[in-house]
């Protein structure tokens, strides 16, 4: 048996992946990824031992080529990561809110997305589940790494992990749909048609297009711990420890920068406003111009924000497990505890807020006016606690493809060389001839593919339903 292990990192220090190639017999392993994790396998056996070292010797020249040199294991170290944390002050509410339903994930959670249909959640143990907006668990999910954020890009779901790699939800099986190079720690992600982008633990901002190159990196003047980015079809929005600002989405120019009072815990975005929530107990408004013309007063740091559509109702939560509900002009209207913790991240959709904490819960808190006022009095009901079911399936991402014989159903994809890239394009009548956001680890030169459908999203193509290899 022979083994060969190589590594790779670009002069900017924004890549750093290994290549370990294995020949046991005719039998041929390969494992890659990012350095410092387990990575993705593949394995293929051959005729003859002789057919499958040719083949090793092929893939370690193409790599070599490439700039990878024979390294030893372990020596370079994964990207560093960074949990939100805060010192949690004393509870300055005793009403509870209404909360309906809560879920316990287990662990400290941080992503969400809501809407009418679905709520997910996704913890920093890599655990993502989707529920009804009832409470009913309905598909569920584990991740390599820790989830920081859910973000949703039309129709699509995607989980934004601590070790960069950013999955699809949208199918039976999560795949890898865009890779964040670079060492420093990953704060937060956003998506918009397409484009990526991703604020570290530096306040660098970084930007993808649909196949995970990268358009333009910014590295930060003035600020650092990155916790607030978010992109429209004009820019992209960030937020660091000395203020907000906004660079070109296509160029990534700088427009603007505004100071904040504090730094920025997290930030939200709505038609076109921005909200800042700040350490100095605030939540800032701004106009996408940069213009600041609106403040949230809370009583503690500001974790997390969120607003109902037009931004009619503002809502923050606090370090001290508070929640709270503000006019568009900045009236208080209530403050009541979330009884679940420090609200990380939240979301309004349909009359209801959703809040997953620091202690790993997703809650359902009815924002109603009818709800409020009867927590206001102290007569808010228990909420029902929901079980993950004991035969609910729990699916992991897609590591291999199955091979199907060829019948001709769905659409037919081919994998080829575009200079140092490796492309997938739909090669049935009536598509065109656009690239399609397909899994890098399932990419191989040659290869054809059959899909379910694909989706126009913009210039590039959407994969609709199972990736199957025709073999």
């Amino acid at each position: 048996m022979s083994v060969t292990y190589l590594e790779y990192s670009d002069p900017n220090g924004a890549e750093h992946k290994f290549y370990e190639v294995t020949v046991d017999g005719a039998d041929l392993t390969v494992r890659y990824g990012r350095i410092g994790t387990d990575g993705q396998t593949q394995r293929k056996t051959f005729p003859s031992p002789e057919k499958a070292q040719a083949e090793a010797d092929k893939k370690l020249k193409e790599k070599r080529r490439k700039g990878y040199e024979e390294a030893v294991q372990g020596v370079r170290q994964k990207r560093e990561v960074v949990r939100r944390t805060f010192t949690e002050t004393r509870p300055t509410t005793r009403r509870g809110a209404p909360l309906l339903w809560k879920f316990n994930t287990r662990a400290t959670a941080f992503g969400i997305f809501a809407d009418e249909q679905q709520v997910w959640v996704g913890n920093e143990a890599g655990q993502v589940h989707a529920l009804s907006p009832d409470g009913e668990v309905q598909r569920s999910f584990t991740l390599p790494d820790g989830v920081k954020c859910l973000v949703r890009d039309d129709r699509w779901t995607f989980a934004g992990c601590d070790d960069g790699n950013v999955y699809d939800l949208s199918g039976k099986l999560p795949f890898v749909a865009y890779e964040v190079e670079g060492s420093a720690a990953l704060l937060w992600l956003d998506i918009h048609a397409g484009t990526l982008a991703a604020s570290d633990a530096r306040g660098n901002v970084f930007a993808f297009d649909a196949e995970s190159d990268q358009q333009w990196a910014n590295v930060a003047t003035g600020g650092q711990m990155g916790w607030m980015v978010r992109v429209d079809e004009r820019g992209v929005y960030y937020g660091h420890s000395a203020g907000v600002g906004m660079y070109d989405r296509t160029s990534g120019l700088p427009l603007w920068q505004a100071r904040t009072r504090g730094g920025v815990l997290f930030g939200w975005q709505d038609g076109q406003d921005l909200y800042a929530g700040t350490t100095q107990n605030l939540i800032q408004r701004f106009t996408k111009a940069g213009e600041h013309v609106q403040d949230y007063a809370c009583d503690a740091a500001v974790l997390s924000c969120a607003t109902s559509p037009g931004g009619e109702y503002v809502f923050a939560g606090d370090s001290g497990s508070a929640v709270y509900c503000f006019t568009r002009t900045g009236e208080r209207l209530w403050k009541l505890g979330s009884g679940v913790g420090g609200a990380l991240s939240m979301q309004y959709a349909a009359g209801r807020l959703y809040l997953v904490t620091s202690s790993g819960i997703l809650a359902a808190l009815d924002a109603s006016p009818e709800a409020i006022q009867a927590a206001q009095r102290g007569e808010a009901p228990a909420p029902r606690d929901v079980k993950l079911a004991a035969a609910a399936q729990v699916s992991a991402p897609l590591t291999q493809l199955a091979v199907t014989a060829d019948t001709g159903e769905g659409v037919r994809l081919v994998c080829e060389r575009d200079g140092t890239r490796l492309r997938v394009r739909p090669t049935t009548p009536g598509y065109h001839a656009w690239n399609v956001q397909f899994p890098r680890n399932l990419r191989e030169a040659g290869a054809t593919y059959l899909v379910d459908d694909l989706v126009d999203a913009g210039g590039f193509y959407r994969v609709v339903g199972d990736i199957r290899r025709v073999g």
